[in-house]
């Protein structure tokens, strides 16, 4: 214990964005401290969501975790995304934004995401760095507080949860929209549904229960966590189960929910062609894009896009080797950044990278693959042109004219961007209508709809006549 200095206090510099009394290590002597520094766009920070809700849980009376939101990105420097995005991951405890990374330096943090553990006399004593170290944070703070207790300076009331919530609206933070010639799905993402509307909006059917959850049943039966990309393949819709690390099917005729792939858990298996796909863990599964009989899934938080053969129930990786990173070459030679959405062109599957802020293309035949747009996970901006001038940030929604054009909802600059996939040449759309992370767009009816996230809403594009307006959900 002597070895163990003082921990670097919070700077006055730090912007809380859901506390409206800042919290200070002096005022919480007696309890142990996490301090968990992380950026929103991370999967592996959304996955260590979980080990802290767990620690929070067990250590309830004598935990208090406090984030720290340091950004990778120029738009997250702003209070307010980091403040939807404390929303959307349904964190309780206080968190701050330090966009000039005072108290990373201060804790030498090198990486996301990482864990700043403090003693009960605020002395600082352990940094750990990644997803998946539950167990060592667990022991340790266990111990820290054993050590507490025996010396009479344990501090035992409970943690009161800290919010500001968003606004009751029919959808909460919508993550991906599916249109057809007819009809419309949405992920709910927020309220853990899938909801099938027409085009008008009005809801005919829920799928999933609203509450976070891993069950078959039908329609209302079925639990959902986190719900994203939506695929139609024949006479089912494909779910990408995101929150669940699963892929779900739903019968368009009878809304069965049916597992198809993934254990409900987080895991970073490789699939085996002899091997059950519902027994083969994944991370973070964002997207889906169907092809004949092939089901194409962006598995975001291992980079990689792997192939599900639906008729001989048989999962497989098609391209990445599992690196972050924007190389191409054929098939597992390639890396990818955090996959979030697809679409499939002629025979090459479109791949939005979101950490890469790039399109890619894998050639369906001898997956190759290639950049389109993009120079690299920190080569990011706002700019029209080809792949040497194009850039975007953290792109997260994709959606594909049969004619060759590209629609991305480019999230973190708030619009929507058209790619010439034959040109390779990218350009902003100028749409008259404020977009906040918009994270889906869906092509149908001569419309672009789009899943304005952050807003809570589904905004119809008319091609046409480039109106712009507002769905009413209901």
């Amino acid at each position: 214990m002597s070895a163990r200095v003082l921990a670097p206090e919070l700077p006055d510099s730090l912007a809380w964005v859901n506390a409206a009394q800042p919290p200070t290590l002096a005022s919480l002597r007696g309890r142990v401290v996490v301090l968990y520094f992380w950026t929103f766009d991370s999967v592996n920070c959304l996955n260590a969501l979980g080990d802290l809700r767990y620690l929070e849980s067990k250590y309830d009376d004598g935990l208090s975790v406090i984030g720290v939101h340091t950004p990778k990105y120029d738009y997250q420097c702003q209070a307010a995304p980091v403040l939807k995005a404390v929303n959307r991951a349904h964190i309780r405890y206080p968190v701050a934004n330090d966009p000039d990374y005072a108290l990373w330096r201060g804790y030498g943090v090198q990486s996301w995401p990482s864990f700043a553990i403090v003693d009960a006399e605020g002395r600082f004593a352990a940094l750990l760095t990644g997803e998946g170290r539950r167990d060592e944070a667990d022991a340790l703070v266990g111990q820290l507080l054993d050590e507490a207790a025996a010396r009479d300076l344990r501090v035992y009331e409970a943690n009161v949860a800290t919010v500001r919530p968003e606004p009751r609206m029919p959808l909460q933070f919508p993550g991906k929209v599916l249109a057809s010639a007819n009809g419309l799905w949405i992920s709910d993402s927020g309220n853990n549904r899938i909801l099938e509307c027409d085009h008008g909006g009005r809801i005919l059917r829920q799928i999933g229960s609203g509450n976070p959850g891993f069950w078959d049943g039908r329609n209302r039966e079925a639990g959902f966590n986190n719900p994203q990309g939506l695929a139609i393949v024949q006479d089912a819709l494909y779910v990408a189960d995101t929150g669940n690390h699963a892929i779900r099917r739903v019968l368009l005729q009878t809304g069965e929910v049916t597992t198809v792939a993934g254990t409900g858990t987080l895991g970073h298996d490789l699939p085996g062609e002899s091997q059950d796909p519902k027994q083969v863990r994944m991370s973070a599964p964002a997207d889906l894009g169907g092809h004949e009989d092939k089901l194409y899934i962006a598995v975001s938080g291992q980079h990689q896009i792997w192939r599900l053969d639906l008729g001989r129930n048989r999962l497989s990786v098609f391209a990445g080797n599992g690196r972050l990173g924007t190389s191409d070459g054929d098939g597992v030679d390639a890396s990818f950044a955090q996959p979030c959405a697809l679409g499939v062109f002629g025979m090459q599957l479109i791949v939005l990278d979101a950490a890469g802020s790039a399109v890619r293309a894998v050639n369906l035949p001898d997956r190759r693959v290639s950049t389109l747009i993009g120079a690299g996970p920190y080569e990011f901006g706002d700019a029209n042109g080809k792949r040497d001038t194009a850039r975007m940030q953290n792109p997260l929604g994709l959606c594909i004219d049969p004619r060759g054009l590209a629609f991305i909802a480019d999230s973190y600059n708030g619009k929507i961007k058209a790619l010439n996939l034959r040109s390779a040449e990218l350009r902003a759309l100028n749409l008259p209508y404020h977009l906040q992370e918009p994270g889906g767009i869906s092509l149908a009816a001569n419309a672009l709809w789009i899943a304005n996230t952050n807003a809570h809403e589904i905004v119809r594009v008319d091609l046409a006549t480039g109106q712009v307006r507002h769905l009413t959900i209901g």
